[in-house]
């Protein structure tokens, strides 16, 4: 994707991390700015007009989703929603201790369920197989009655592999009666047809500016059947589960930034030609090995160029306005735990960069990216001996 930032063009290829907003989601926002800057709480016509706002977002989330509009929790990232579903098991205590999770998720799920076992939860961690999928064996031998939670990710967000989630959900409700199944969705959400009741989850979370809006919005999916404890208690705003004056201008942004998506099926087929191009583009090279599997969701990259340090080639890029990542933004370039659970060596957890794409990604972006890496192992090389 290029952008110009001044006179300069760049090549973003960090879109996990993520993604430049969209002209319709910063229309939505100085809109909601300037002429609906109203309380969406207060009962005049400024407040009434704020509050239609909020109502038509969610009416936009909800049917990305086949939900309800009332199931939506509006909350401030991915990280807030993924931290109120995991400590909804608190309120639930007198009913079972056990969380199960895998070695993957996201930081947000993972130092959440640590802070869990502090309160005397016991914690679950199962480890994805070779194909970077967890077993649903696994999962069965984990499942008992005393199980209040099961959250596992949908898109991994830093190799794509995609999880059984249907498949999953379906055996939690079969062997623990009393468990809600979460899903965190931050990287599938607007990338992927989600049927969140097909799926069986009872809680899934997404994030706005992974698709275009501007940081500082997500959302909570709760079905009907599904009774958490508020999460921050105070005016009863968001059905009772968020209080706090709802931020209008980032609610009214994903709106638009949901309405810019293209059509999410024939847009995952180009996805798809995109990622196959770029894995063979950099395949060819014999000194670079994929990390990513096939069958994970084509908007995420995953290599490793051995003999080369992650932070050596990001920076390398940056200074030739390339811009990937190497790993997770929120492991802020600590080793990826995500590749030492799957097996891999040092040597290429060390050299790892993960691609990240967005529908408007190009073909072209990869070859100026093919060949910046071609110069930086030539040039680099003299400075690694």
């Amino acid at each position: 994707m290029y952008i110009y930032l001044g006179v300069k063009q760049i090549i973003y290829l960090d879109n996990s991390a993520t993604t430049k907003p969209c002209k319709k989601a910063v229309e939505y926002m100085n809109k909601a700015l300037t002429d609906n800057w109203g309380n969406p709480s207060s009962l005049h016509i400024l407040g009434m007009n704020a509050e239609d706002i909020v109502n038509a977002s969610r009416k936009s989330v909800a049917k990305m989703l086949s939900a309800k509009d009332s199931e939506i929790i509006f909350t401030s990232c991915g990280s807030e929603a993924n931290n109120m579903a995991l400590m909804s098991v608190l309120a639930r205590k007198n009913r079972g201790n056990r969380i199960i999770t895998t070695t993957i998720e996201h930081p947000s799920v993972l130092e959440t369920a640590k802070r869990l076992e502090g309160y005397g939860f016991e914690v679950v961690y199962l480890k994805p197989q070779n194909n970077g999928v967890i077993s649903l064996d696994d999962l069965k031998a984990a499942l008992n009655d005393k199980t209040l939670l099961v959250s596992i990710m949908l898109v991994n967000n830093e190799i794509g592999t995609i999880q059984p989630i249907e498949e999953a959900a379906r055996l939690t409700k079969q062997l623990s009666p009393f468990a809600y199944f979460h899903t965190d969705a931050v990287q599938a959400f607007g990338k992927m047809p989600i049927n969140a009741a097909r799926l069986g989850v009872d809680m899934l979370t997404a994030s706005g500016h992974k698709i275009h809006a501007p940081k500082g919005i997500g959302f909570l999916y709760k079905n009907q059947k599904c009774h958490i404890a508020p999460f921050i208690t105070g005016g009863g705003q968001e059905d009772g589960m968020r209080s706090g004056t709802e931020s209008v201008p980032l609610i009214a942004s994903l709106q638009g930034a949901i309405e810019d998506l293209p059509n999410l099926q024939p847009s995952l087929q180009r996805m798809r030609e995109v990622y196959n191009y770029a894995k063979e583009l950099l395949s060819s090279d014999n000194d670079i090995t994929i990390n990513s599997f096939d069958d994970g969701l084509p908007y995420i990259l995953n290599i490793s160029i051995p003999g080369y340090r992650s932070e050596t080639l990001l920076h390398f890029l940056e200074s030739r306005e390339i811009y990937v990542s190497s790993g997770s933004a929120c492991a802020k370039g600590n080793q990826s735990y995500v590749l030492k659970e799957l097996g891999l060596a040092d040597k290429l957890i060390d050299s790892m960069l993960r691609i990240s794409f967005s529908h408007t990604t190009q073909k072209q972006d990869i070859d100026q990216l093919y060949e910046a890496l071609k110069v930086a192992k030539g040039q680099l090389r003299k400075v690694l001996k």
